[in-house]
Formats: C-alpha cells, structure tokens, sequence
C-alpha cells in the first residue's frame, strides 16, 4: 500500500494544512552506510519489501500558519502526542521545500506568501517509535507528502522520495508499495539516487511480513551511529558494496520477477547473515 493524502486548505483562517499516511517498509538487501551524510547517498543499492498499512502506519499532519509573522526557525514538531525537538535533517528537509515554493512564489504574485511562514508538523506511529521497526523511513515519507501538499508543491511522487531522502535515506522507498529498490547513483549531487518500484503490491499476493516485537523500547545503537562505526571499522563492508551487493540485487529482482520464494529466501537470509559476519 502506497502514501495516502488528504489536503485542507482554509483561506479564511489563514491556515493551509494536509495529513499524509505512509507504511514502513523492510529491506531485506540492506544499505549500511553513507557516502554523503548531507544528501544521505548510500554506499550501496538496497531493496525492500512495502507492509500495509493496516498493521503498520505513520500519519503526519502538515500546518502553515500563512497570517503568522515570517520566522522560517519556528517550526515545530509533535511526536507521538509530545513536543519533540527538530532534527537537523528535517531541518535540511523543510529548507529544500520551503526554497521550491519560493521559487514559485517568486515566479507567481498571485500566491500566497507560504514559503517563510511556520510550520508546525504532528505525526504519529501506530508501533513502537525508534525499536527496529522502520519508523524514521515511514515518519520521513508521510511527512514530505504532507508539507509538499500543505506548502502546494504538487511535486512528481518521484521528486517528493527524494526529499523525503533527505530526512531519512530508507523513507524515500516507502513512497512506493510493493517491492521497491533505492539505486545508490553516481552522481555527486545525488540525483540519480533515486527509489523505484520493482513490482507492485498485487504482483505477489502470497507474501506476507510477519513481524514479532521483543522491544518496545528505542534501540541503544542508533541506525546512523552504528552505520558509521561499520564505514570505520569494517574491512568487509567494502567487498559487499563492490562484489557482493550488486549480484544480489540482480538475483532477487529476478526472484521477484518469478515469484520464486525459495530463491528470494535464500537471498534474503544471505543478505542478513552477512551481517553477523
């Protein structure tokens, strides 16, 4: 299952607001680790698995307060029902939107003047916060859908994943359902690292995620942290991003493809034992 969007826009009020739902997704070829920390590029591609979002769902609500004065610095955000303190990679996400409104702005006198107002952001899980599950890449999604609908953007699904990159590299494969690959790129900018749909949610019914929680609690190691020690220390990890990864993603597209479950197991499960190599 894919993002979903319900926009609202209150001209009397001042207000311009939407709320955006997104479903975690799973990789099972993983990337781990980061060539760009600023424009969150992977050292390699990776491939994940779209759960629906019945089970597992972030929904974000997206509010420009157009009649407030300008103050681009006073955006805030709601995690989970409690004021949270904003990430510099939100931050980097809201900037790059904010600057393409501008950019509209500018070319349009008729439209309203969003692009400095406040924005203030709620967004809430329906499974545990920062415990393993994918959160950050389902809170990241529905976020950019929703402040690319509140601020009027209407950017392509294909551009919003790439912002929403920014604010977390695996949310830009949950803008998509079903199987969905992230290719790393070349690119120094960034631009060709992009997410794609491999096959649809209907192409392989007979799949299911079964998903066991044995801690609610936050991990100890955050993703990013441990991402960075493994670039630092591992001297395997650079075999797996030339040799080892590329192949992979071949196979199990393939796999996909055919629906062939034996050998999308065994790919999987190579992925992962690799890393407690």
């Amino acid at each position: 299952m894919t993002v979903e969007r319900r926009t609202k826009k209150a001209r009397v009020s001042g207000v311009y607001e939407a709320t955006a739902s997104a479903p975690v997704n799973i990789a099972v070829i993983k990337y781990w680790g980061k060539r760009s920390e600023a424009l969150m590029l992977p050292t390699n591609s990776s491939l994940s698995l779209t759960l629906d979002q019945d089970q597992l769902q972030s929904k974000t609500s997206a509010r420009v307060i157009a009649d407030a004065e300008d103050d681009e610095e006073k955006a805030r955000l709601w995690l989970n029902g409690r004021e949270d303190k904003i990430s510099a990679r939100i931050s980097q996400l809201l900037a790059r939107m904010r600057k393409i409104r501008a950019e509209m702005e500018s070319k349009d006198s008729t439209l309203p003047r969003l692009s400095s107002k406040p924005i203030h952001i709620a967004s809430v899980n329906n499974f545990p916060t920062a415990a393993g599950l994918a959160s950050s890449a389902s809170g990241l999604a529905c976020l950019a859908v929703a402040v690319d609908a509140a601020l009027g953007l209407n950017l392509p699904r294909a551009d919003v994943s790439a912002l929403a990159r920014l604010g977390s590299g695996s949310a830009c494969r949950s803008l998509f359902g079903g199987f969905v690959a992230w290719d790393m790129g070349v690119k120094e900018d960034g631009s060709d690292s992009v997410a794609r749909q491999v096959a649809s949610e209907t192409h392989w019914p007979e799949m299911c995620a079964l998903i066991l929680v044995a801690s609610a609690t936050q991990k100890e190691m955050p993703s990013t942290a441990g991402m960075q020690t493994t670039v630092e220390t591992s001297t395997l990890l650079q075999h797996r991003i030339s040799a080892v990864v590329p192949d992979r993603m071949t196979a199990i597209e393939v796999a996909i493809a055919a629906r062939d479950f034996d050998s999308f197991a065994e790919i999987t499960m190579r992925d992962s034992n690799q890393f407690h190599a």
